[in-house]
């Protein structure tokens, strides 16, 4: 996982009136041959929330995951992606 720094913008586009940098981690994890993109963000001291990056022009409905570390919070991620694979495998064979 690596740390880059990151500025913040609010949700309309408009940049955020004081600049801060927030650590920031990026991981990629193969699940079920797909890899998905996860960024993990410090919220606040010992809360980490991890969640798949969006690509453009596809959607995604998934909630963010937290964690008392960065790496917790991306395995929670992990974990729920890997889970939704074997359940959508499971249902697409009948099984």
């Amino acid at each position: 996982m690596s740390i880059l720094p990151a500025t913040s913008t609010d949700v309309g586009g408009t940049p955020a009136s004081a600049q801060r940098s927030t650590p920031v981690h990026y991981s990629d994890e193969v699940i079920d041959g797909r890899t998905y993109h996860i960024e993990v963000s410090l919220v606040s001291q010992d809360r980490w929330r991890a969640h798949v990056v969006r690509t453009p022009g596809v959607p995604t409905a998934m909630m963010p995951f937290y964690g008392p570390t960065a790496s917790e919070a991306a395995r929670q991620v992990s974990a729920w992606l890997t889970l939704a694979h074997k359940t959508s495998r499971a249902g697409s064979t009948g099984a």
